[in-house]
């Protein structure tokens, strides 16, 4: 079980310390948003290239912009280990997938709430992580689509014993990563959860927990 906290909801003057206050986190969450493929404008390559320098942890680029094969492997080249493009936004997602990974970075594809997982089931070996949003992109704070567990599960099946990540990200909570735990979801992204409380690595501590709970069950 995996939580890789959003700094979205991070203090921009201060990501480097922002970062640091999440030590215990498997990896730090980076959400891209160029104001085309999501009604919103976050930061980019000069942030991602300066976060590397200042971390040694594992840097998860989440992409929620237009043209990804032309911009995702540029993430790969500035250190990130862990690139996602979406797959509504991606031309030729089975090459950019094989670009990102001989690049040196984790190829990851990330759908829609009402993009559905079947049609993608041939390219699933090409990829090392699927990202279902658990919101629509291009916000923080949103409140949590239960709608998405059903499609949870069916990815699950999907993947059977491949070693493909299942993330959930989007109102990922206390109240809500046990659904996502029980549905297959195995890695985690939380924003405002994280970075909302008064101890966020603990917090980080704590997500992990209650998603280990909920797969004993």
């Amino acid at each position: 079980m995996r939580i890789t906290p959003s700094i979205l909801n991070a203090d921009f003057a201060h990501l480097a310390d922002e970062v640091a206050r999440i030590s215990d986190a498997d990896a730090i969450h980076v959400d891209v948003m160029d104001y085309r493929f999501v009604p919103n404008l976050s930061i980019g390559l000069p942030v991602v290239e300066s976060l590397r320098k200042a971390t040694t942890q594992m840097l998860d680029i989440h992409l929620m912009i237009d043209e990804p094969d032309r911009w995702a492997p540029a993430y790969a080249e500035a250190g990130a280990e862990s690139v996602t493009f979406h797959v509504e936004a991606a031309k030729a997602p089975i090459r950019l997938a094989r670009e990102l990974r001989a690049k040196g970075a984790r190829a990851s594809m990330a759908l829609k709430p009402a993009t559905p997982i079947e049609q993608f089931e041939d390219m699933l070996d090409e990829l090392d992580m699927i990202l279902l949003m658990t919101v629509e992109p291009g916000f923080g704070g949103q409140r949590f689509l239960d709608l998405v567990l059903p499609k949870i599960r069916r990815t699950r099946e999907l993947l059977g014993d491949r070693p493909i990540w299942l993330q959930v990200d989007g109102g990922v909570s206390a109240e809500t990563i046990e659904r996502c735990a029980e549905a297959g979801a195995d890695t985690f992204v939380a924003g405002s959860a994280v970075y909302n409380s008064d101890d966020p690595n603990k917090m980080v501590r704590d997500l992990r927990e209650l998603a280990v709970a909920a797969c004993r069950h």
